[in-house]
C-alpha cells in the first residue's frame, strides 16, 4: 500500500535538521546491552550507555527476570488503582523506602512519566514552577502541562532562583536535577533544600544519573550532601540506569503519595510496571547495597578518575564532573559529529549530543563510564582520542 503524500512542512523540517548537522537516527544494537556491544555485525566498545555499574547484564538479575515472569507473567495488565498492582510491587516499593528513608514510594514505568506526573500535579495557575534551566525534558515538559508560571534560573546558581521565586506572591514548586544529564556536574542540592524550606514551597529533585552510583549506600546525591526527606519532600529515580533494568518512582511523604494518586495523570492513567520488571528491580537493589555494588562504584570512580587525568592533555575542555557523565565541549556540531564519526571507524561508540538537547554552540562527546568498562577499554578510548585531537589541531 502507497503511503500517505508528506506534507511540505515535515520536508522542510527535516531538511533543516539535516543542513544542521542536527539530525537524529536510531539505530539498533545486537543485544545484550553492555559496554562491548554488535552493530551490523561489527563489534564495538561503547561509551554511550547509561547501564552506569553494568548491570543490565548481570546474569542474576536475568535469572531472576526470567522466574519471575513464570511466577507472576508478563504484564501486570490494569493500572495501579484497577488491578495492576501486584504483591511484588509493593515489596519493591516497601524496599525503596527502606533505602532510601521516605515514607511512600509511587512507581512508574518510565523516569520520564514520573517527572511529568510529580510537576504537573503540583504546579498550577496558583502554584509557580521555578527549575534549573539544564533539568532535563521531561520536569520542564510537566511544568508546561501544570498550566503553572513558569520561569527557568541560571544553571546552579542559588541567587537566581530566589531572584525568580521572588517574583511569585504565592509558594510554589522549586525543582532540580541532581545529576545533569548533559553536564554530568551535581546540583547544590542542600542549598536549594534550605531556599525551598525558608520560603515554604515544595522541592522536588530528580536523581536519575546519581541514585546507585554516589553517596553512601548508593542512595546519591541526598546522600552525599546530607540530606534527608524532610529536606527534600520529593526525590524522582530511575531503574533504567544504574540498576540496569527499566522503569521509576517517585518518594514522598504519605499524604504527597495520597494527593499524586488522586491528582498525577500519568500515574492513574497508565498500566502499572511489569512485575518481573519490578522483581528484576528489588534484585538489582539489592546489588546495588551489597559489598558487590559498593565494588561497583568503587571500579566506575576508578575509570572516571583514570579518564579525567588523560583529559589533560585535549584541546578541548572536559566539563567538570565527578560523575559517570564525562561531556567533552566540542562547540560545532559538524566538528563533533566528524569526531564521533572517527572514533566509530576505530570501533568505539561514543554520541555527539547536539542542539536542540544542548544549548547552541555547545555540541558535546557525552562520554559516559561504566563499572563494565576495562582499565585498557578506558585507555583505548583516550589513546584514540589523543589521535583524533592532534589530527584535528593540526
Amino acid at each position: 500500500m502507497p503511503a500517505c503524500k508528506t506534507p511540505d512542512w515535515v520536508r522542510d523540517a527535516l531538511n533543516e535538521r539535516r543542513a544542521h548537522n542536527l539530525l537524529r537516527r536510531v539505530r539498533p544494537i545486537t543485544p545484550p546491552q553492555s559496554t562491548h556491544v554488535s552493530i551490523a555485525g561489527e563489534n564495538f566498545v561503547s561509551f554511550c550507555s547509561n547501564d552506569y555499574l553494568g548491570l543490565a547484564n548481570h546474569p542474576d538479575l536475568k535469572q531472576v527476570m526470567a522466574d519471575a515472569a513464570i511466577k507472576w507473567g508478563v504484564g501486570s495488565g490494569a493500572s495501579h488503582l484497577v488491578t495492576g498492582h501486584l504483591d511484588i510491587h509493593v515489596e519493591l516499593e516497601t524496599a525503596l523506602s527502606d533505602w532510601l528513608g521516605f515514607e511512600r514510594i509511587l512507581l512508574f514505568s518510565t523516569g520520564y512519566m514520573a517527572n511529568l506526573a510529580v510537576v504537573s500535579a503540583l504546579g498550577s495557575k496558583q502554584r509557580p514552577v521555578v527549575m534549573d534551566k539544564l533539568n532535563h525534558a521531561s520536569l520542564i515538559d510537566g511544568a508546561r502541562l501544570s498550566e503553572a508560571p513558569f520561569r527557568r534560573y541560571l544553571h546552579n546558581d542559588i541567587d537566581s532562583a530566589a531572584k525568580l521565586m521572588q517574583r511569585f506572591d504565592s509558594p510554589g514548586v522549586l525543582a532540580t536535577d541532581g545529576v545533569f544529564s548533559m553536564d554530568g556536574d551535581v546540583a547544590p542540592v542542600a542549598e536549594l533544600a534550605q531556599l525551598a524550606r525558608q520560603n515554604n514551597w515544595l522541592f522536588v529533585v530528580d536523581d536519575a544519573h546519581g541514585l546507585g552510583c554516589i553517596g553512601e549506600d548508593g542512595r546519591g546525591v541526598l546522600a552525599e550532601q546530607g540530606c534527608t526527606a524532610e529536606d527534600v519532600p520529593f526525590l524522582v529515580g530511575t531503574f533504567g540506569k544504574a540498576f540496569g533494568v527499566a522503569g521509576a518512582f517517585v518518594a514522598c511523604s504519605e499524604d504527597m503519595a495520597n494527593y499524586l494518586t488522586q491528582f498525577a495523570r500519568p500515574y492513574i492513567y497508565t498500566t502499572a510496571m511489569p512485575p518481573a520488571v519490578a522483581a528484576t528491580v528489588l534484585a538489582s537493589l539489592e546489588i546495588i547495597r551489597s559489598s558487590e555494588g559498593y565494588a561497583r562504584r568503587a571500579r566506575l570512580a576508578d575509570n572516571i578518575a583514570m579518564f579525567r587525568e588523560r583529559a589533560k592533555r585535549w584541546p578541548f575542555d572536559v566539563m567538570f564532573s565527578n560523575s559517570a557523565i564525562q561531556p567533552i565541549l566540542i562547540g560545532d556540531s559538524a566538528l563533533a559529529m566528524r569526531v564521533s564519526k572517527q572514533l566509530e571507524s576505530a570501533r568505539i561508540l561514543c554520541t555527539a549530543i547536539r542542539p536542540p538537547t544542548v544549548p547552541p554552540n555547545t555540541a558535546r562527546l557525552r562520554v559516559t563510564l561504566s563499572a563494565e568498562h576495562s582499565p585498557a577499554d578506558v585507555m583505548h578510548l583516550c589513546d584514540t582520542l589523543d589521535l583524533i585531537f592532534n589530527d584535528e589541531c593540526k
